[in-house]
């Protein structure tokens, strides 16, 4: 029993991931990203938490930033009050942030606030239905990430929907017990492809893609192609208005 779930250590998360399990947790967790964020395309991206490594790393935009409260991140601001413009982000990612703050509504509201219309919002978070959940409910402790509320599938889902986010694209990983050493977590590493097959819902990691929808705007693309206009088609006065939001031309609703 104890082999599986050690007694609890009450660890910072930056000493927590230079443990064998951190690191092992840390590796799974970058290759989802490492994946989903380099075919996300736009100009600003922002991490918000884990400023000490580079989850970004993959994106291939042209601005990227960390912020948190330590001071080793470029912006050190509070995670719930985010000194950004609103609608200037194209890519928000929230690392293990909702389930370590008192008010993660409010961490939601502002990434739906700081994005632009279809940004993108990818965030991971720890699940209670798991073995990581069930260690959680037996041993409680103050060290990281077992004194964080973890949160489950459905109630992010329940959230994002409520903000207006679209879901296009999520996983999960991290199947294995949350053993302390690197000789038994090698021994459970086959849990890890037996998983999404035999238990998809109880890996230890949720990661989530969404996307920002403002109703009642589009997008306008370029006409690469365009013939010139007949005469006989509706007269400009007939025309709806077009807008500039955020440099991005929109047609007025």
């Amino acid at each position: 029993m104890s082999t599986l779930f050690p007694l609890p250590e009450q660890l910072s998360p930056e000493l927590w991931l230079e443990t064998p399990l951190g690191q092992y947790f840390l590796g799974l967790e970058q290759a989802y990203l490492d994946k989903t964020v380099v075919d996300i395309f736009g100009y600003n991206a922002l991490q918000v938490g884990f400023s000490q490594h580079d989850l970004l790393r993959a994106s291939r935009m042209s601005y990227r930033a960390t912020l948190d409260r330590s001071r080793g991140a470029q912006i050190v601001a509070d995670r719930a009050e985010l000194p950004i413009v609103s609608g200037s982000i194209d890519l928000l990612l929230l690392p293990h942030v909702l389930e370590f703050s008192p008010t993660p509504h409010q961490i939601l509201r502002e990434a739906d606030r700081v994005l632009v219309p279809d940004g993108h919002l990818v965030l991971t978070c720890f699940n209670p239905v798991s073995l990581w959940g069930l260690r959680q409910a037996l041993f409680r402790a103050d060290g990281f990430p077992w004194q964080g509320r973890f949160i489950s599938l459905m109630r992010l889902k329940d959230w994002l929907a409520l903000l207006g986010f679209e879901l296009v694209g999520g996983s999960m990983g991290c199947y294995v017990p949350p053993c302390r050493s690197a000789k038994w977590l090698g021994r459970w590493e086959f849990m890890e492809s037996a998983g999404d097959r035999w238990w998809p819902f109880s890996g230890a990691l949720i990661y989530l893609h969404a996307q920002k929808r403002v109703r009642g705007m589009r997008v306008i693309t370029p006409r690469w192609a365009q013939r010139a206009p007949s005469q006989s088609l509706v007269s400009v006065s007939q025309k709806q208005p077009v807008v500039s939001v955020g440099g991005i031309g929109c047609e007025a609703a």
